[in-house]
């Protein structure tokens, strides 16, 4: 079966947070399998409130979301202009009808819920695959062990997370005798970031010129409360990125942040050196988000503290964008160390001053670098590859 054309629905968050990011982090999964074969459509349904990254405001109106995802599909993959089906507010359907949705979903032969943030559709095939994609490793398992007041309807989401029929995580390093990620009774399979790279490697044609900066894409503090596991604290990624704040002082090569989320202390990024950019406005289509990795001498960052502090072996779906691009990626070593090879392309750093002699040997040799780092995606995040694994795992029964 597994090697046979199936009908999987994909969901996403894309239409809550209409950003060039996050259409990309969950759309090329609806076009991966689609390259594959496969009868593919892409749901949404959080039954919340969608943002609008103009007003910069949570909004009733779901007409900039549904636009957003119209757009994408027509920019990017127009063959599956009609496989999207957004329900606002569990009302309101957009792109496919609510009748047509239902139909694919009565035959559907994988449900993959990315993040875990969409409802299991009632009209689901009895004999179709519930597969939960833990994309924030270690914060998705403390919730699920602790299930903190401060995070809204977590009751209801843990019920989702076990109504699944298996259980995926971009923890690479999950089995690994370091990693501290509370296991719980679930059976983890190992996954990560499908790229479509066809929509990627022409940024890698033209090399960005010697003065453009090094840069991330980062939200500072996206916890709402303080995630507690055992008696220890752990953060988001602000607190890993306090190690890297005096770093422009002490390399050659410009450094630029785009940040957005909560308490960014945007005045000291700036006076330590930091190029300083609103996150969401420079990267708010998926065109932008391109053109702003494509203008990037390639990406310097840190990951979340608990994704580094439990070992994880999480690796960045931005990062998996930038080495598509052809941009060397500098980045914090979560435990993926020994999954992914790195020292050409990718380069890891567990110190500032790691971080800065990385920044040196990449400049050294940018254009070897550049051509490594695309290697490396193709190689390891290749779509069809991660995708047909995932395939495979889905039904190996292991």
């Amino acid at each position: 079966m597994a090697k046979s054309r199936l009908r999987i629905i994909v969901t996403g968050l894309v239409g809550l947070y209409p950003v060039g990011g996050v259409a990309w982090d969950y759309l090329q999964y609806v076009i991966g399998f689609a390259r594959l074969g496969h009868d593919v459509y892409y749901h949404e349904d959080t039954w919340c409130w969608p943002y609008h990254p103009l007003e910069k405001t949570y909004t009733e109106d779901a007409s900039y979301s549904a636009a957003y995802l119209a757009d994408f599909f027509k920019s990017y993959a127009p063959d599956l202009s009609q496989r999207w089906h957004y329900l606002h507010l569990h009302e309101a359907s957009f792109g496919m009808s609510r009748k047509s949705f239902d139909e694919v979903a009565a035959t559907a032969d994988i449900f993959l819920n990315v993040s875990g943030a969409c409802m299991i559709p009632e009209e689901l095939s009895p004999r179709c695959v519930k597969v939960f994609l833990d994309t924030d490793p270690g914060y998705n398992q403390i919730m699920l062990s602790e299930r903190f007041d401060w995070s809204e309807n977590v009751d209801r989401w843990c019920r989702s997370v076990e109504a699944h029929d298996q259980h995926f995580t971009y923890a690479e390093n999950i089995h690994g005798p370091d990693c501290l990620v509370p296991k719980l009774h679930y059976d983890w399979k190992t996954t990560r970031m499908p790229m479509v790279l066809d929509l990627w490697e022409p940024l890698a044609a033209v090399l960005p010129l010697e003065a453009n900066p090094w840069t991330t894409i980062m939200t500072w503090n996206a916890f709402k409360g303080k995630l507690i596991y055992k008696g220890v604290e752990y953060g988001s990624k602000g607190a890993e990125f306090e190690k890297l704040m005096d770093l422009p002082q002490h390399v050659h090569p410009r450094l630029s942040v785009a940040v957005g989320g909560v308490s960014a202390p945007l005045d000291r990024l700036a006076s330590c050196g930091w190029q300083v950019v609103d996150g969401p406005g420079a990267t708010v289509t998926p065109s932008r988000y391109q053109h702003f990795i494509q203008e990037s001498r390639g990406e310097i960052s840190t990951a979340k503290n608990v994704y580094v502090a439990l070992r994880t072996g999480w690796f960045s779906c931005r990062s998996a964008c930038y080495l598509a691009a052809g941009r060397p990626v500098v980045v914090q070593d979560t435990g993926f160390r020994s999954i992914i090879p790195c020292g050409a392309g990718l380069l890891t750093f567990e110190t500032a001053e790691e971080a800065r002699a990385a920044l040196e040997l990449a400049e050294a040799d940018y254009e070897g670098h550049s051509r490594a780092a695309l290697q490396v995606a193709r190689d390891h995040f290749d779509c069809e590859l991660v995708l047909g694994k995932f395939v495979e795992d889905v039904f190996s029964g292991s």
